[in-house]
């Protein structure tokens, strides 16, 4: 029997909608969730032109466009990522597996680092400026942050440490016996919705004309919350620890998810201190070159 401290996992039917041969789990739907929600609020952002103090900002147009970009960029960089970061030994031995995406494995750094990748693209062939596109997306990314660990937490994936004194600690159906922290919950809360209200205390407190900023206050504070909460969370089996091992709260081993966000709030940092020096800012800005579209230039 599981101890006491522990509460009994919910019993929540993976698959969200079922019509006939149909289904939609509740990961797909939360991707869904995510890339609408971000798409719906960046549209009301580009709209309110005082946000953008008379720099170029990408059409209404640009934006239903762009989502196509960033959702293959997502899937595709995330996908690559876990390969190459989290189980390459596994996908060298047997390269048809990196297909098999029902298996699972997506990874948030390369799924980030696909979608900057999707929107350099996006920005050159649309004439838009490359940090307009990233203020942008870091304002309303914490929605797909949310809900993608909301379903995480519906799957029972990627559960917590192991925390037996912990009241609210769950027995999760694939993470064995004992009661585990719900590391998935931590992360909705701080990755998702706290970081959503900082983002949106940001962008209708600075706007976006400073270039970059938003951007390196999301990856600073992506980065540190990733960090706290992986110290909830219990690493990948065929990874493990890297340096050191489980201990008690707030300690113990450093996991490959701390690793890489090391880069992130270094990057984080820098486009910060950039954006208030001014150091992005374009040369010429103003209100009299105008796109075909309407928008500013």
């Amino acid at each position: 029997m599981p101890p006491l401290l522990a509460m009994p996992f919910p019993a929540i039917d993976p698959v969200a909608v079922a019509i006939g041969p149909i289904t939609i789990k509740w990961y797909a739907l939360a991707y869904i969730v995510g890339l609408l929600g971000g798409w719906f609020y960046a549209r009301r952002l580009v709209a309110r032109t005082g946000l953008w103090g008379g720099l170029s900002r990408p059409s209404l147009t640009d934006i239903d466009d762009l989502i196509v970009w960033v959702a293959l960029g997502v899937v595709l960089g995330g996908r690559l990522g876990y390969v190459l970061f989290y189980n390459l030994p596994l996908y060298l031995d047997d390269p048809m597996e990196i297909f098999a995406i029902r298996n699972g494995g997506m990874s948030f750094h390369g799924g980030f680092a696909g979608a900057v990748l999707a929107m350099l693209l996006f920005a050159r062939r649309r004439g838009i400026r490359a940090f307009a596109l990233f203020d942008l997306a870091a304002v309303v990314v914490p929605i797909g942050l949310f809900f993608g660990r909301i379903a995480n937490f519906v799957n029972g994936e990627l559960w917590g440490r192991i925390a037996p004194d912990f009241a609210y600690a769950v027995v999760f159906p694939s993470g064995g016996p004992l009661p585990r922290h719900p590391s998935q919950l931590y992360e909705a809360a701080t990755e998702g919705a706290l970081l959503f209200l900082v983002m949106a205390f940001c962008a209708y407190r600075f706007g976006f004309r400073r270039p970059g900023l938003q951007s390196g206050i999301f990856v600073l504070g992506y980065a540190v919350a990733r960090t706290l909460c992986e110290f909830f969370r219990e690493p990948d089996r065929q990874l493990g620890y890297l340096f050191g091992s489980q201990v008690s709260f707030l300690g113990g081993g450093i996991t490959m998810g701390m690793v890489l966000c090391i880069p992130m709030a270094l990057v984080g940092i820098v486009a910060i201190v950039m954006a208030l020096r001014g150091v992005t800012r374009p040369r010429e800005t103003g209100e009299g070159s105008m796109r075909p579209d309407g928008v500013a230039r």
